[in-house]
């Protein structure tokens, strides 16, 4: 096979992965401009904002987005530092304490999600907890919290310790040496994991379906919706997030941009 040859088939396997990634959510996108109540985009009944401006008046969608939003909130202040100071003692540990407290706290994410929301129910239960979204909040923080834990620990790996002994023979206390050596150096994946936290919890479906309660997320809520025959006005949404993350994409790739070239001038 010729260079040629494989540059061209390079070049098709990558548009023929692009197109099966997003060709979904293009037909999807179309559907929520397409006036027909099925959604879809064959046969085209003409173009119309009838589903946004049905998602606008739509009282429910607006209640289960705030649960999500306070949800994945709290799942990330909660996260966050339960992650981040479990990939600081992990990677303070040695030899077999150090596997066996590893292997422990990634278990969740090898757990389904059915089996976490189950067992988190149960659990509360005997306790006289009742369901509801502050459960969800506890059994998605149980697994996500690993994730971070991930992030955090990939970062720690590229940090010199001899950093941190540094400070403590000029006189830091180990508070100090934390706030100001060693944290700045994770806040990239503090912040990494942050997000993918956030997104982790507006996604959850099985563990909330299982710990919410008589309330609802809007994950939960679109999947129901989904069972008994989706409106267009879902796709409308779909779309709506879909935009945001692309703006929000541009947005971030354009700061990193700038942050480079400003950095580039001043070496």
């Amino acid at each position: 096979m010729t260079k040629k040859t494989s540059h061209i088939l390079l070049w098709v396997y990558a548009v023929g992965f692009i197109v099966y990634l997003l060709a979904p959510l293009a037909v999807m996108a179309g559907a929520a401009f397409n006036n027909d109540k099925f959604p879809s985009v064959m046969p085209w009944k003409g173009f119309t904002w009838r589903w946004f401006d049905e998602l606008y008046h739509d009282v429910y969608i607006w209640q289960y987005s705030q649960n999500t939003l306070w949800v994945a909130l709290t799942v990330v202040a909660l996260a966050v530092p339960i992650g981040t100071a479990g990939a600081i003692l992990v990677n303070s540990l040695k030899g077999r304490s150090r596997s066996l407290l590893y292997a422990a706290m990634i278990s969740p994410i090898l757990t389904p999600g059915a089996v976490i929301g189950i067992s988190t129910l149960i659990f509360w239960s005997k306790f006289s907890v009742p369901a509801g979204l502050h459960l969800s909040i506890l059994g998605q923080t149980s697994f996500i919290a690993a994730y971070v834990m991930l992030m955090v620990l990939a970062r720690l790996q590229s940090f010199d310790a001899g950093l941190e002994e540094a400070a403590l023979d000029l006189g830091a206390s180990h508070w100090q040496t934390l706030r100001r050596v060693l944290l700045p150096h994770l806040y990239p994946a503090i912040g990494a994991g942050a997000l993918l936290a956030f997104f982790q919890s507006v996604e959850n479906f099985n563990i909330t379906k299982f710990t919410r309660g008589a309330s609802n997320t809007l994950t939960v809520y679109i999947g129901s919706k989904a069972r008994s025959g989706a409106s267009p006005s879902i796709n409308a949404l779909a779309t709506i997030l879909i935009g945001v993350t692309i703006v929000g994409a541009i947005g971030y790739e354009v700061w990193r941009r700038r942050k480079a070239a400003r950095l580039a001038l001043l070496d």
